[in-house]
């Protein structure tokens, strides 16, 4: 019931703050009175697993762009937990729209190295068959709707694909990840009034790292972040510690019940930070202190996991070593396969774009062959998917 009041009490919104959850603390032990999520000793390695092989692939490929092997490469480090905790609280049949961070999501769900360096070398095993620039990944088997550039358009997108779960009665959600910077398009409003008024199963999850590429929380917006934005929907809302995987994962876990039980949508803010570049075209040193940089490596979300997990004697020094090393080895070896592999053939540039290639689009298709019969040496790769011998341009530099 409205409070009825009889003289102006103007609100800030300074009179609260929300809190955020935590359970774990940077050395892995419970904080005070905190409880762990109910966790089998498998379903906690698989967790750490992911966050670990995420972390070295990163590494791994971040040290290929850098030598020109990889056109392009954005990292995840630093916010594993927030992604790979989010997920796996969730049904594996869950639906996932990611930005462009979230190659944890389908770490967990397991997608394998060597699909990961197909779509980032755009070779003919590539899924979206070399149109897409490196990270933006997607897999139909693991329920990852595939990533598209433009910053924020997967939000109102998984609230009216959440919408269809809801008319499907199947028990499933969609989880959407976003950065705070994303929060400032008009897409995250649109999409959480949308969920709201239509009652969806969505949980829309917002990683807020400090930086929308160079541009710091205080200097995108006055409040205080971007969890009391739900209030103005009547949407449930919590705060997490994004560095503390059982955190996260519990929230998370307990936002998939509000969700899929009662067709209400969540937001969840996790509190994190980005510890690599913005992508491999940044340089952080430009905006921000590595002072700061190491006050966050010292809340490591993969060091915390592991010691919690050693606290537990699931987990032990000498397996985090062999397991690194493998690791490594995987990465790399793959990484080789891929790059060697042929870019897709020259005819895919037009498959799959409407059911019956249309006039127009294929006249186009004819003309830049023709375009290619005449200057193979200029296009190789397009020459060799013609069968044309690309050393013998007198042949066909005329006569077309």
């Amino acid at each position: 019931m409205t409070q009825t009041i009889y003289a102006p009490d103007f609100m800030t919104g300074d009179e609260f703050s929300i809190p955020t959850f935590r359970v774990l603390n940077p050395e892995g032990e419970l904080h005070d009175e905190a409880q762990a999520p109910e966790l089998t000793r498998d379903h906690a390695r698989r967790i750490y697993h992911a966050m670990l092989s995420t972390r070295i692939m990163d590494e791994r490929m971040m040290a290929a762009q850098r030598q020109g092997r990889l056109s392009f490469y954005m990292q995840c480090t630093g916010e594993e937990a927030s992604v790979v905790g989010a997920t796996a609280a969730l049904d594996d049949a869950d639906m996932i729209m990611a930005q462009y961070r979230e190659q944890g999501a389908l770490m967990y769900r397991g997608f394998s190295f060597d699909e990961f360096m197909n779509q980032l070398f755009g070779n003919e095993l590539d899924y979206g068959k070399g149109r897409q620039m490196p990270v933006h990944y997607g897999s139909r088997k693991l329920h990852y709707m595939t990533i598209s550039s433009p910053l924020a358009t997967q939000i109102p997108q998984a609230t009216g694909y959440a919408y269809g779960q809801k008319l499907a009665k199947e028990g499933h959600c969609t989880l959407t990840f976003f950065g705070e910077g994303a929060a400032s398009e008009g897409d995250f409003h649109a999409a959480l009034n949308m969920a709201s008024v239509h009652q969806v199963p969505v949980i829309f999850f917002c990683r807020n790292n400090g930086y929308a590429i160079s541009t710091p929380a205080n200097e995108q917006f006055a409040a205080d972040g971007i969890a009391p934005r739900a209030f103005g929907y009547r949407m449930h809302v919590i705060r997490v510690d994004g560095n503390d995987v059982l955190a996260v994962y519990e929230a998370t876990h307990q936002a998939r019940k509000i969700a899929v039980e009662k067709n209400q949508p969540v937001l969840i803010e996790a509190m994190t930070y980005r510890l690599a570049a913005h992508s491999s075209s940044d340089d952080p040193s430009g905006y921000r202190a590595k002072s700061e940089e190491e006050t966050w490596r010292l809340k490591d979300p993969i060091l915390r996991m592991q010691k919690w997990l050693n606290h537990k004697e699931w987990w032990s020094d000498d397996e985090e070593t062999e397991t690194q090393e493998r690791l490594r080895r995987e990465v790399l070896e793959t990484m080789k396969r891929a790059e060697k592999r042929p870019s897709p053939a020259l005819d895919t540039l037009i498959s799959d774009v409407y059911a019956d290639v249309t006039p127009a689009l294929q006249h186009q298709f004819d003309a830049l062959k023709q375009h290619i019969r005449r200057y193979p040496e200029a296009y190789p790769r397009g020459a060799k998917s013609l069968d044309l011998d690309v050393r013998d341009v007198a042949n066909h530099a005329g006569g077309e």
